[in-house]
């Protein structure tokens, strides 16, 4: 089968195993061996050229050769993928960045970037013929889940932190999940999953420790080379939290370049909140992460013990990227800027991206020649608290009569 996988490589002590060999994280390493997907890439450059992507079919699943699903009809009908990507003139004059580029994840079908892993989770638990599935979220892989795993008609579990937004929460009680509200942090919601879903032989959509998921969010990457006429830019720009993401991004382009697509690769600039931002500290300090406790708005980057920092870390220095954290202050701002700029209403974590741009610009790390793609990971629906931080202005609210509309707009 064409794209079939050749091995899984684990990341920290560089073994290599068969499919059958590890489900999950290397035998040897346990946690701390995360795997990475390789394919058959001699194989499919044999007759993968561009004219090969000249179909009809815009979503993800265009690069079906490219993923590890065995089996077609195990894909769902729920449209993922090929989310828009326009160009953002207006912020990019703002920014003095001539070529600025917004791709808005926020249009996949549950609100997020992490519909892209749990579209190829679903699909890969009913290549394993598993009927029970689960994960523990912040809440945008929650939802993602539960929003796939119903369209499959699988039973899912979903461990959520108990201060999760209550939109989010409430969209998975919509899909039919069985809800675990955690009163801990992500990360005590993440163990305990994990513990449930051996114990009970569910299938993990943890991305942290699931090796298939994150060829699901490198579609992201493809996409932004498409969406550019086969250009690679200077620079993308993403949020981080367990560091899934900007691996996935990054590994996109490292592939179509090893198919000879493309002849170079982008710059990755990873985005941290201050309160949450053990992925930066690693970086800037040349070292393992250490773990911190959470403390940022940007609920879906609020991982406090990463599981592929390594993989974040490989993508931000081979590609001679950086890393930049910002505030929370900075984040409520560069929500506000995005959705006036552009009409894209983010959420805290997609706005982290924006946040980041700006630091990154005034620093000079970035140049206003340079073309920059900009990432927005979730829909800002998901997270109405934040977005009326983010706001500040209240509503105007008078009885049904023109003399007291006249008084209000005099005070305006």
């Amino acid at each position: 089968m064409l794209g079939r996988i050749r091995y899984l490589k684990c990341v920290n002590c560089g073994r290599e195993y068969d499919q059958k060999e590890a489900m999950y994280t290397c035998p040897e390493c346990g946690m701390k061996g995360i795997l990475d997907i390789a394919y058959d890439y001699e194989a499919l450059a044999s007759r993968i050229n561009r004219a090969y992507f000249d179909t009809g079919e815009y979503s993800l699943w265009r690069y079906f050769d490219l993923l590890p699903i065995e089996n077609r009809k195990n894909v769902q009908p729920l449209p993922v993928g090929w989310t828009p990507m326009f160009r953002a003139a207006r912020l990019g004059k703002q920014l003095e960045i001539k070529n600025l580029y917004l791709k808005d994840d926020g249009r996949n079908p549950t609100g997020s970037f992490k519909d892209r892993a749990s579209a190829i989770a679903v699909a890969k638990a009913l290549d394993l013929e598993q009927n029970t599935i689960a994960c523990a979220s912040t809440g945008n892989a929650a939802s993602s889940l539960a929003g796939f795993a119903a369209c499959a008609m699988l039973t899912s579990y979903i461990f959520v932190p108990a201060n999760a937004p209550k939109a989010k929460i409430i969209q998975l009680l919509v899909y039919g999940a069985n809800v675990i509200l955690v009163e801990g942090t992500y990360d005590e919601a993440y163990y305990l999953c994990n513990e449930a879903a051996k114990r009970w032989n569910w299938y993990n959509r943890n991305c942290a420790i699931n090796p298939y998921l994150i060829e699901g969010k490198k579609t992201a990457g493809f996409e932004i080379i498409e969406q550019l006429e086969w250009r690679v830019p200077d620079w993308v720009v993403i949020s981080v939290g367990d560091g899934c993401s900007i691996a996935g991004v990054y590994k996109a382009f490292f592939e179509f370049r090893k198919l000879n697509l493309v002849n170079e690769l982008p710059k990755m600039l990873g985005i941290q909140a201050e309160g949450c931002k053990p992925i930066y500290d690693a970086y800037r300090a040349d070292s393992e992460i250490r773990p911190v406790s959470p403390k940022t708005v940007a609920d879906s980057i609020a991982v406090g013990e990463p599981r592929n920092w390594r993989k974040a870390l490989n993508a931000v220095k081979d590609s001679e990227g950086t890393m930049v954290c910002v505030s929370d202050d900075e984040i409520l701002a560069a929500m506000k800027l995005m959705a006036r700029s552009t009409g894209v209403f983010s959420e805290p974590a997609g706005a982290a991206s924006m946040a980041g741009l700006i630091k990154a610009r005034k620093a000079g790390i970035i140049a206003g020649e340079d073309e920059v793609v900009i990432i927005c990971t979730g829909h800002g629906l998901k997270d109405i608290e934040s977005a009326r931080k983010a706001v500040g202005k209240r509503e105007i609210t008078i009885k049904p009569d023109m003399s007291e509309l006249e008084k209000a707009l005099a005070l305006e």
